[in-house]
């Protein structure tokens, strides 16, 4: 059976979004505690592509399927977890990317929404921070997963960032404040 299109974010109010996340069934990967079973042969590129034996993998519903059972360990390592297996796989940078954004409301009072490439929704808040290593911004996900902003979706971020008046420059979401760092960590180095 096809999955169903994903909703047109951009059409979605805040309110539509925290129902649909709400509605999100995910499995419970981290009371799955199997035997390592060794390597998946897979890699998720710094891009957000996901590979399997060094050729992308081509099918949407395929990533997306694999991106619910993707846990991050302890150790910082990732892997593919069921019931009865558990795989290491190799990610590059973040496992997801936050590709879109949703606005609501201004300054303190501001709803931030993200799209993922796994069209996954995620609204930034005090659960799911947002944090800024120089200049590459992360979302946090779950489970210690973390989502990559895009460069267009980062662009907007720092339009508001640098236009709100907070001090330091930075970004409000669901209650929360997260500061804009806009130093890149390479400079310094």
């Amino acid at each position: 059976m096809p999955t169903p299109p994903p909703p047109d974010f951009a059409n979605l109010s805040l309110a539509e979004i925290a129902r649909l996340v709400a509605e999100q069934k995910l499995p419970p990967v981290d009371k799955w505690n199997p035997a390592h079973c060794g390597h998946s042969d897979m890699r998720i590129a710094r891009d957000g592509t996901w590979y399997h034996q060094g050729s992308p993998i081509g099918r949407t519903a395929m990533v997306k399927l694999f991106s619910t059972i993707l846990r991050r360990e302890p150790d910082g390592s990732f892997v593919l977890v069921t019931p009865v297996e558990k795989l290491d796989i190799e990610v590059e940078d973040a496992p997801f990317q936050a590709v879109e954004l949703k606005i609501e409301g201004s300054d303190t009072e501001m709803r931030l929404a993200f799209r993922l490439n796994t069209d996954e929704l995620v609204t930034a808040g005090s659960d799911h921070p947002l944090r800024f290593d120089g200049t590459r911004p992360y979302l946090h996900v779950r489970g210690g997963l973390e989502a990559l902003v895009n460069r267009a979706v980062y662009y907007e971020l720092a339009q508001i960032a640098l236009s709100n008046g907070s001090e330091p420059p930075g970004l409000w979401s669901n209650g929360a404040f997260f500061p804009f760092d806009t130093q890149d960590p390479e400079a310094d180095a």
